[in-house]
């Protein structure tokens, strides 16, 4: 298995800090492959506020909560964007929160939109 190998060599040469959060980001992505999709989720966003102090990871579960109508998948590449932005080229974590907010409100939209044209389409 050398993907294994190669991330326990990046995992180790991380930082403590940097290592908590690839654990933290590695927690999320294993929920995200067993999210319960039987329940159809609420139609708008729920009011779940941004706390004061917050890490990149924990806003993705927060903003992923806030936001359950939409496809994870959608917007996985860019929440991982942002993680990588954080992670590696060490933008700051406000920044990178501030982006998810923006792409998660951006995809609620087109959410909408995508809705509207398919009521008006039957």
């Amino acid at each position: 298995m050398p993907d294994g190998k190669r991330l326990r060599s990046l995992f180790h040469s991380l930082s403590e800090s940097r290592q908590q959060a690839l654990l933290d980001f590695a927690e999320f992505l294993a929920g995200k492959e067993s999210a319960d999709r039987a329940v159809a989720p609420p139609a708008e966003p729920l009011p779940i506020p941004r706390p004061a102090q917050e890490n990149v990871v924990k806003a993705i579960q927060r903003l992923m909560q806030t936001y359950p109508m939409l496809d994870r998948n959608r917007i996985f590449h860019e929440a991982s964007g942002q993680m990588t932005r954080h992670l590696v080229h060490g933008v700051a974590a406000a920044e990178a929160i501030d982006e998810l907010e923006r792409i998660f409100a951006r995809q609620y939209q087109q959410h909408l939109e995508s809705l509207t044209k398919d009521i008006e389409a039957s």
